[in-house]
């Protein structure tokens, strides 16, 4: 009979060993500047390279969230209008969350997998595998109307400027323009429009 002792280190030396990152994960912090219309994001390419994620991912999601245009130019990302490092550093701290991070032992050793129209979050460090799509259709369904609803007045603060000129504002996932606002205004809106986490919102005086 089979020693349980010889049975139990045989499996132990089956089993493959994971290449995990050992160092602290640490996102640099964005460091932007203005230049004419334009916000030059200077790091970007350092922050893209730590999240071990695409550009085409990466990027898409930065441009979307933030309502503007933009283009990656060597180690930079050019964005259209001005954005505060603030605003964009609780953007790439959302993406972490939702993208990088691995919802069940918190490490960043992950990859995207994509089955047809699914997108995967795999851990390499646990194995655990959760779908995007899912998760965060259910953390929208768990916020209903709750930040901001149409018809509805709010005190908003301006933190930059879009492309169009609009004022912008973040309140909870939500980035409102607001017309005719500027950086460092707190003003009254009334929120005419919401389109998922963008809303579109007059000024009220």
């Amino acid at each position: 009979m089979v020693d349980y002792d010889a049975l139990l280190n045989r499996a132990v030396s089956k089993t493959p060993q994971l290449e995990l990152t050992g160092e602290r994960f640490q996102v640099p912090r964005p460091k932007v500047f203005a230049e004419g219309r334009t916000t030059v994001w200077d790091n970007y390419e350092e922050i893209r390279e730590k999240l071990n994620r695409d550009t085409e991912h990466f990027g898409k999601f930065i441009l979307r969230e933030l309502g503007t245009a933009g283009k990656v130019e060597g180690n930079r990302m050019i964005l259209q209008g001005h954005f505060t490092s603030d605003a964009i550093n609780a953007l790439v701290n959302d993406y972490v969350a939702e993208y990088v991070k691995c919802a069940e032992c918190g490490r960043p050793d992950t990859k995207l997998i994509k089955y047809d129209r699914v997108t995967t979050l795999k851990c390499d460090a646990c194995g655990a595998q959760r779908s995007i799509q899912k998760r965060r259709s259910r953390a929208i369904s768990e916020k209903p109307a709750a930040a901001i609803e149409e018809g509805k007045t709010y005190e908003l603060k301006i933190e930059t400027t879009g492309k169009k000129g609009d004022g912008i504002a973040k309140v909870d996932k939500f980035t409102i323009f607001v017309n005719g606002a500027r950086p460092g205004e707190i003003v009254k809106a009334k929120i005419n429009k919401v389109d998922g986490t963008r809303a579109f919102a007059v000024r009220e005086h």
